[in-house]
């Protein structure tokens, strides 16, 4: 009930009469004390301040504002000016580069891709879509297994293992390269899904795993390493425009700083939250000869997005070159 009355209010706001204020209202499914939270609440703070209170900012986290799916929906209907999160394909197609299996290999590589030339032409061409990205981050850090069979050591131990992943298809598919098979599901609908047996088990940023409670449902976990993923910071086209010229340069100034903020408190964070859950799960981390085996099973997964159109071959090439220090 409370989320269909802040929605309510919302669109009663977007239709009200026109105002001098100009409120820019933001929504994402993480709670109040994660990263990605904590930076918009930096964002706020900063562009209320730095505008000198011309710009007005409203953060509704722990998806009061409903999925993901739904947030996205509203920002592209323009009830909400901003979101950040996994449905970032909306925005454009070619932020599937960022999550590709084992392109990424650490921190240092994911940085030098998203603060690349090539991530700035994949953020202009979401304008194409109806969406300004001023800035892309780390979505949380890399990817970890977690189930309640058995330690993940090589991909016999995921045959068959009903594995929650988002609903985007990369992981649709990378999940099926590994043998796995794929049940794509809301983030906030893993906690029930794992504790009713309905699923084996899912994979998440350490981050996730500990602030949606997953460990709770969950007997191992197991750090694969194998992807990471973009974080755009995604807001209305519409509603960007119809700012003034200084006040764009301050929201994207701004929202720079935010995302890298958050990058900062989830690269600092990662081991800390593999630490805790460690309290928690039965913990393996991959050994570089089991890690292989993983990475020997992918080439199909780029062969789709090369053969569909999403990316080019030298898409990927470039990315590689990037992730190794080429600019």
């Amino acid at each position: 009930m409370r989320r269909l009355a802040v929605i309510v209010l919302l669109l009663m706001a977007g239709c009200g009469p026109a105002t001098d204020d100009i409120v820019f209202r933001y929504g994402h499914s993480q709670p109040p004390q994660s990263p990605r939270s904590q930076s918009m609440t930096y964002f706020e703070q900063q562009l209320e301040e730095r505008s000198a209170g011309r710009i007005r900012v409203e953060n509704y986290f722990s998806g009061t504002l409903g999925s993901e799916r739904e947030m996205m929906d509203m920002v592209a209907t323009g009830v909400l000016q901003g979101t950040r999160g996994g449905l970032f394909a909306d925005a454009n197609p070619k932020y599937v580069v960022f999550m590709l299996p084992f392109l990424i290999e650490d921190w240092d590589q994911a940085m030098r891709l998203t603060t690349s030339d090539l991530a700035q032409e994949i953020n202009r061409g979401a304008r194409e879509r109806g969406f300004h990205v001023p800035a892309t981050g780390i979505s949380q850090g890399f990817r970890a297994h977690t189930n309640n069979e058995r330690p993940i050591q090589s991909p016999d131990d995921l045959q068959d293992l009903k594995m929650r992943v988002p609903p985007q298809e990369i992981y649709v598919l990378t999940a099926r390269a590994f043998g796995a098979s794929p049940q794509e599901l809301p983030a906030s609908d893993i906690y029930s899904a794992l504790k009713t047996g309905v699923l084996d088990g899912q994979d998440n940023p350490p981050s996730n795993i500990w602030d949606y409670k997953i460990y709770e449902v969950q007997d191992y976990m197991t750090i694969t390493h194998y992807s990471t993923g973009p974080d755009p910071f995604i807001v209305s086209l519409d509603w960007y425009e119809s700012l003034e010229e200084d006040l764009q340069s301050l929201f994207d100034e701004v929202a720079a700083e935010a995302i890298s903020y958050s990058d900062e408190l989830n690269r600092q964070s990662e081991q800390e939250y593999i630490d805790r859950l460690r309290d928690e799960l039965s913990v393996n981390v991959l050994t570089t000869e089991q890690q292989r085996a993983f990475r020997a099973l992918v080439a199909p997964v780029y062969e789709h997005y090369v053969e569909s159109g999403v990316v080019t071959a030298d898409d990927i090439r470039r990315a590689r070159k990037i992730t190794q220090g080429a600019r």
